[in-house]
């Protein structure tokens, strides 16, 4: 059976780790070219390491989002051999750590501000440049379900994530006369190895839970799963969208 992403590449920003790392699986096992782009070099590699112990293909090359000059290259290195770039997911970010408004650090703020505002921006940027060129695409910005709601303690964060849903909404309207779609994943809290050492029982813990209604926080595959049926032609008419995956965390 011919898999579904079978000849098509794919750039995935913030690929080693987290829902990074499990998307670029994702979307090897169903036969893209993966390339995966971050900061820490080990940890990227290790991404493409799994991938090809699974069978599948990709590369990874050193990127820090924030800077155009590497945003540039990230693309190029996607595009290399096939002079494609069918999929693209703008994963990287940095969520900061909690400070009331008041107290807030401003060097944390530009630190968010850079990687998920700006990131994402200069990421679609680029891709696009060579989307519009072929003539088709598809764009998924890994948003949040704070960037829906108010969140204590992370009013920057809200505020960066806020922005990354109004720019999707505005580039999807952009690019769709050129056969691109663009789109945003917005999950609730997710597995990672910081929540799995919390003590389920405290306090902390069981707040986090109990503020996502199927009374869990997500695994990185099931944001995953997201990513791909938005990168797939079974969301062939899907664009400008904010797909939550939080366990119902914004709908009260």
């Amino acid at each position: 059976m011919t898999k579904q992403f079978a000849g098509k590449t794919a750039l995935i920003t913030g690929g080693g780790s987290g829902i990074g790392r499990a998307s670029a699986l994702a979307l090897a096992a169903e036969g893209a070219l993966v390339t995966v782009a971050g900061r820490t070099e080990e940890s990227l590699k290790e991404t493409v390491r799994r991938i090809e112990a699974a069978g599948g293909t990709a590369r990874y090359v050193l990127a820090d989002v924030s800077r155009e000059d590497a945003v540039e290259r990230a693309v190029a290195a996607a595009v290399e051999g096939t002079g494609r770039l069918d999929i693209a997911l703008n994963n990287a970010g940095y969520d900061g750590e909690f400070q009331y408004t008041w107290e807030y650090d401003a060097d944390m703020l530009d630190r968010m501000l850079a990687t998920n505002t700006r990131g994402v921006f200069l990421s679609m940027k680029h891709e696009l440049k060579h989307m519009v060129a072929q003539g088709s695409g598809v764009i998924v910005n890994m948003a949040s379900g704070a960037g829906l709601v108010g969140v204590t303690g992370f009013s920057g964060y809200t505020a960066t994530k806020a922005a990354v849903i109004s720019m999707t909404k505005s580039t999807a309207l952009e690019a769709a006369p050129h056969g691109i779609r663009v789109n945003a994943v917005a999950p609730g809290l997710v597995e990672t190895p910081m929540i799995a050492a919390m003590d389920p029982d405290t306090g902390p813990m069981k707040s986090i839970v109990a503020s996502h209604p199927l009374g869990r926080i997500a695994r990185a595959a099931e944001v995953a799963d997201a990513v791909v049926w938005l990168s797939s032609e079974r969301s062939s008419f899907v664009t400008g969208a904010v797909v939550p995956v939080d366990g119902g965390y914004t709908v009260p």
